[in-house]
């Protein structure tokens, strides 16, 4: 991976999923990694300049190519049609994510909410989940293991903040997990 010439993060689910893209100024020689994995590659190109398609999880992801002068390129990458910048801060406002763990020995487990589709992932994996309202709104009930879990949602009273989501698993809330969470920001989880 020498040839590497653009990295982008992309937020999906809960998940950041790390987009490389190699790219051989002399053969045209394009390669894409996800995560470290080769998901493209196309050894010799006469045209060094255009655009490469792939999917990470059903979304459509193409990097635009393009000369700026000499052999010199700029390198974009745009996901689902927007560039990478929008498309993250679209996923910030519609994705809530919490991290917990059961004791201080075992693994975070990262429960994500969809806002857009009230869907509910686990550490990336889409988990069956029911709905109900409430006198203070909604509850999303869903199982992790063992514990149960419930994401509720109630008015801020703000139309600028909109609803407030929170996670409570076996009736414990959990704080909400910062865009980079360190280990200190992890909820622990003891059994009762």
């Amino acid at each position: 991976m020498a040839d590497i010439v653009a990295s982008w993060e992309v937020p999906l689910v809960g998940q950041a999923y790390r987009v490389e893209f190699e790219h051989g100024s002399a053969t045209g020689k394009r390669v894409v990694f996800v995560n470290g994995a080769e998901v493209l590659r196309k050894d010799w190109l006469f045209k060094l300049v255009g655009e490469e398609t792939f999917e990470i999880l059903n979304h459509k992801c193409i990097i635009s190519i393009k000369a700026v002068g000499g052999f010199r390129y700029s390198y974009r990458l745009f996901v689902d049609g927007r560039e990478i910048e929008s498309f993250r801060e679209r996923q910030s406002k519609i994705l809530k994510t919490w991290i917990y763990v059961d004791h201080p020995e075992a693994q975070p487990t990262r429960v994500t909410l969809e806002r857009d589709t009230m869907d509910v992932y686990v550490n990336g994996e889409k988990v069956e989940s029911v709905a109900e309202f409430v006198s203070e709104g909604t509850e999303t009930h869903f199982q992790i293991g063992n514990r149960m879990g419930v994401i509720t949602g109630a008015s801020s009273g703000s139309r600028h903040e909109g609803i407030i989501h929170n996670l409570l698993i076996d009736g414990h809330l959990v704080p909400e997990a910062p865009e980079e969470a360190a280990p200190e920001n992890v909820a622990i989880m003891e059994d009762p």
